[in-house]
């Protein structure tokens, strides 16, 4: 009798570990590329190293897909072919995945979408009423889960602005007094970078007690082109000694103007882009002595912090279990301590700091100022930023 009940007892035992390891999820993510590839020293190059070491450090599969077309479409065949292959994390990088989880969240309600740089407008524009009401965008008629399946979605977006202003804070500071801030299009994401960029500026130009000047447009597109590159020639030419180029592909422009011109220089974005810029600069195949003559055309980058968001969320999530801390949230990341290195936003290591003007020591302090309050930025996209020692020109769009 003793017998039978301690196998009855073993065979409990199994039986409730085999149910334990079966509700365990396996855990398998996949990485969508936008309208670009993983070598793209941006979003999705940053994004995918982050997805390799976090996949190979803790020894979970791992895999990335490039869409065929630079569209919707494109990037949902892509997403529905990684399910179809087993993955269950879908992590996709930048504001173009806006339309792409509005259509298929709903769809594959046991997958978990990770995006960055995602907003509310972004999906919205994806979005149609998923309850049937009129589209309206008055927010005391309706909420983003009227029109987006949330409930397997996380999205971290940035606070550009305090980045913007750390960039023209730090150019100011080494020394330049003739800016210009080069936008994509006048998105949000953009708006906030280029209107932190002329706060950062002010304040450093009052601080030194000078008065700075801050030109600022937008292509009103997210590469460049001749034209763009003709509009920065005239700029650089006639005295501007920096420019902030914001909006992805549009830096080209900056910086085939910023090569004619002896001592031009440009800020990068997103990531740290002085290397990326370096070999723009220096040309496909360039030699040593070329890319050297470069090295120094970039400033700083004022940088998303890619890499450790994705971190985050996946030791989170896949780890430790806790998606329903994340499920449904679109989270607004910035500051969490005084190192700059572990913030969510900052400027690149690669920021040619000066002993004497703004050093990594500055930069820490300015990242102390702004965590305790001293230093207040404004995330306002509407009104254009109040200044007292720089004078800016607005000028619209190039196109």
């Amino acid at each position: 009798m003793k017998k039978l009940v301690s196998l009855m007892l073993a065979v409990v035992m199994l039986l409730g570990v085999v149910s334990f390891a079966n509700a365990e999820e396996t855990y398998r993510i996949a990485m969508i590329t936008d309208y670009g590839d993983i070598t793209d020293q941006s979003f999705n190059q940053t994004t995918w190293e982050a997805v390799v070491k976090f996949g190979t450090d803790n020894g979970i599969d791992y895999k990335y897909y490039k869409p065929d077309t630079n569209d919707t479409a494109g990037r949902v065949a892509k997403v529905e072919l990684a399910i179809a292959d087993g993955y269950n994390v879908i992590v996709m990088p930048g504001y173009a995945f806006g339309g792409t989880i509005a259509e298929i969240s709903g769809e594959y309600p046991e997958v978990k979408f990770i995006a960055l740089d995602v907003g509310v407008g972004d999906l919205l524009e994806g979005g149609v009423p998923l309850k049937g009401q009129a589209y309206d965008y008055n927010p005391d008629n309706w909420t983003l889960t009227d029109y987006v399946h949330m409930d397997n979605v996380y999205s971290a977006i940035y606070q550009e602005e305090l980045c913007g202003y750390m960039a023209g804070y730090a150019a100011v500071k080494l020394g330049y007094t003739e800016l210009g801030f080069l936008g994509g299009m006048a998105v949000p994401a953009v708006i906030r970078y280029g209107f932190g960029f002329v706060q950062g500026c002010d304040a450093a130009a009052k601080e030194l007690g000078i008065n700075v000047n801050v030109k600022y447009v937008y292509g009103n597109q997210f590469f460049g082109d001749a034209d763009i590159t003709a509009y920065m020639d005239n700029w650089y030419q006639n005295g501007t000694q920096i420019v902030f180029a914001c909006g992805g592909g549009i830096y080209t422009s900056a910086v085939d103007a910023a090569k004619k011109v002896e001592g031009a220089k440009v800020i990068g974005v997103d990531v740290d882009q002085a290397a990326v810029i370096t070999n723009y600069a220096a040309g496909e195949g360039a030699s040593e002595e070329e890319l050297a003559k470069w090295a120094d055309l970039t400033v700083t980058s004022a940088m998303k912090g890619l890499a450790p968001t994705t971190i985050d969320t996946l030791t989170d999530v896949v780890l430790n279990g806790n998606w329903a801390n994340y499920a449904g949230k679109i989270d607004n990341l910035g500051l969490v301590g005084e190192d700059p290195d572990a913030n969510y936003v900052q400027i690149a290591g690669s920021t040619q700091f000066a002993e004497g003007k703004f050093t990594a020591e500055d930069y820490k302090a300015l990242v102390k100022g702004m965590l305790e309050g001293t230093i207040v930025v404004s995330n306002d996209i509407v009104a254009e930023p109040a200044v007292t020692n720089a004078t800016v020109e607005y000028l619209g769009n190039i196109k």
